[in-house]
């Protein structure tokens, strides 16, 4: 199969580090947000498997993996905990968070891609899906926690846009019959290089403008 880009044992083991960093994320934003320890895991499930969950859902891999592999589904609930009781400690490495979510980032809007492919989904459609298995869990995050999606505020560096470069890289090297771990690794670490870029240089995606050539306000 297309998804299977990594030897099995290695792909696990990606995508449990890409999953514990982005429970993180959700754990520390659920503390911002003043919510006990269930709100704190339950914004932690819905960050690191929100969408891979979208995902499956699309495309009919049911049961999801999220709740058929037992590491999938308890690994957010230890990050919940280390966020509980090491929040603070958490968000003093809050940029290698950041670092290492990118790296998730990266991982899962290739594999996500390659899994719709997979499932006989077209081009657009796989590469749009690659883009929802690496960023759908965080918009899911921000609506339980009642904030704008962050992929969607201008004031917010770019997420989408690497997600969405590496989901298209990978639908051209599948288009090329080159999807390989080397090639695949590659369109992985592009996605990764962009987001990082873009938290360092604070690259944001462009507004519309008014007819008078003025930025439109940011309300």
């Amino acid at each position: 199969m297309t998804s299977q880009i990594f030897p099995s044992h290695v792909q696990q083991s990606l995508d449990l580090v890409g999953i514990f960093v982005f429970a993180l994320s959700g754990g520390l934003l659920a503390v911002r947000k003043n919510m006990d320890i269930f709100g704190i895991c339950v914004l932690a499930e819905v960050t690191a498997l929100g969408g891979g969950v979208m995902r499956d859902l699309v495309i009919g891999a049911t049961p999801v993996a999220a709740f058929s592999n037992l590491g999938y589904f308890s690994t957010p609930l230890v990050a919940g905990l280390v966020v509980f009781f090491l929040h603070p400690e958490v968000e003093r490495i809050n940029r290698a968070v950041q670092t290492l979510d990118a790296l998730g980032l990266g991982l899962f809007c290739v594999t996500g891609t390659a899994k719709a492919h997979d499932y006989g989904l077209g081009a657009v459609a796989a590469m749009a899906l690659g883009m929802v298995t690496a960023a759908g869990g965080g918009v899911m995050r921000d609506v339980l926690a009642g904030e704008i999606p962050s992929l969607l505020r201008w004031d917010r560096e770019i997420y989408a846009v690497p997600a969405l470069v590496g989901s298209a890289l990978v639908v051209v090297l599948i288009g090329l019959d080159r999807l390989t771990a080397l090639t695949g690794t590659a369109a992985a670490l592009t996605a990764f290089v962009l987001r990082v870029l873009a938290l360092k240089y604070g690259w944001r995606a462009p507004r519309a403008w008014h007819r008078n050539g003025s930025r439109t306000s940011e309300e």
